[in-house]
């Protein structure tokens, strides 16, 4: 009997449920995968892009050439999400599957801090292009980056912009002119990883005299008077304001009775299967906890890795071949420091009873490591 399986969202965790499924079942079966954007951009190599290594074009694919491949692509606004009837309203259409995979990532939501949204951002394809071109004209001054919450997608990333715009700077011959401070929500650099990388990263940031300021939480921005208020009472001044916005579920993913007490949704850590049958959650807009206490971090490898686990046994359920896979918990970063150099740290988020993760020393070798890891990613998927 044919079945449909509905893939909502084309980012990294989507476009390989979508893949793997249409690779491995035959023609009767319909893949669909749904996004509101035309393009995939691959987010890891947006810093590259803010500082000029990368242009849209080398970092995005359209979702259209999936036609191709055999998987209906939709490009459409969700409107709606019924998880019990596995339906979804896109642009006034019901589409409804024998499957639902729920892989909308997390929603930007800057307008949670007033003010903030004055400031430039990084993690999208076009506040990347708007930041690329403030830098453009930016000739020195004090340069604020900052995470308004501690939970937000890709820990490192931050931290990678904080080092790459120091090298940027350098290579325009400017740097000694600007001031650099690095206001974080969190207590510590992906402290999720563990003391040892926190520490690692913390002293990449000094070694480049980038002022760190931990446990900072903001409050408001005032873009007259270009400050920014902590609720500890710190107020520091800007001359350019870089931020990672509050991530929260999408609004349909919001309203539709799939959200956990952690205010994300809420799924069988191993299985990724929600409380509602045949319908999956992966990648950022799920909240799995530790034992530690934290969540799993907002990570393309986990969405990579937990799409491999729902699409394996999705096969398995609808051809009876294969053995049922579970998500172990495993996961691995690049962090690029500049200067074509990079870090890198890879293990156990699921280790009892608390994550371990193994740092290696930073060296070409890593960021040759993630630049080859783009061009198989397009390759692989495209």
């Amino acid at each position: 009997m044919e079945s449909t399986v509905v893939v909502l969202g084309g980012g990294v965790g989507g476009m390989i449920t979508a893949n793997l499924l249409r690779k491995n079942l035959p023609e009767p079966y319909t893949i669909t995968l749904i996004d509101r954007e035309e393009h995939h951009v691959f987010a890891p190599s947006l810093p590259w892009l803010v500082t000029g290594e990368r242009q849209a074009g080398n970092i995005s694919r359209s979702l259209n050439s999936l036609k191709q491949k055999g998987i209906e692509f939709i490009q459409g606004e969700i409107e709606h999400v019924d998880a019990q009837r596995r339906t979804v309203i896109v642009d006034g259409r019901s589409i409804t599957g024998d499957y639902l995979v729920l892989s909308l990532g997390a929603a930007l939501v800057p307008e949670e801090i007033p003010g903030l949204a004055a400031g430039y951002s990084f993690y999208d394809l076009a506040q990347a292009e708007r930041l690329r071109q403030k830098l453009a004209e930016f000739q020195g001054g004090s340069l604020v980056l900052l995470t308004a919450s501690p939970l937000y997608k890709c820990p490192a990333a931050p931290y990678e912009m904080a080092m790459l715009l120091d090298s940027y700077f350098q290579k325009r011959g400017i740097r000694s002119r600007v001031r650099m401070s690095f206001y974080a929500a969190e207590p510590a650099p992906m402290a999720v990883a563990g003391v040892n990388v926190s520490e690692s990263v913390v002293q990449f940031l000094r070694q480049r005299e980038i002022s760190y300021y931990p446990q900072h939480q903001i409050i408001r921005v005032n873009p007259d008077k270009k400050t920014i208020d902590f609720t500890n009472g710190v107020q520091e001044s800007y001359d350019l304001l870089i931020h990672v916005p509050t991530h929260k579920p999408p609004k349909v993913i919001q309203e539709s009775g799939l959200i956990g007490e952690n205010g994300w949704v809420t799924v069988n850590q191993y299985s990724l299967e929600t409380a509602i049958p045949k319908v999956y959650a992966i990648g950022d807009v799920t909240g799995i906890p530790l034992e530690m206490g934290k969540p799993l971090p907002k990570a393309g490898v986990f969405a990579h890795g937990q799409a491999k686990v729902v699409a394996n046994n999705i096969i398995l359920q609808l051809t009876g071949k294969g053995r049922r896979a579970e998500f172990d918990g495993h996961g691995e970063c690049f962090i690029e420091i500049g200067k074509h150099k990079a870090g890198f740290a890879r293990g156990n988020f699921y280790a009892s009873p608390r994550p371990v993760v193994k740092v290696y020393p930073p060296g070409i070798r890593w960021h040759f490591g993630k630049v080859f890891f783009e061009k198989n990613w397009f390759r692989t998927w495209f």
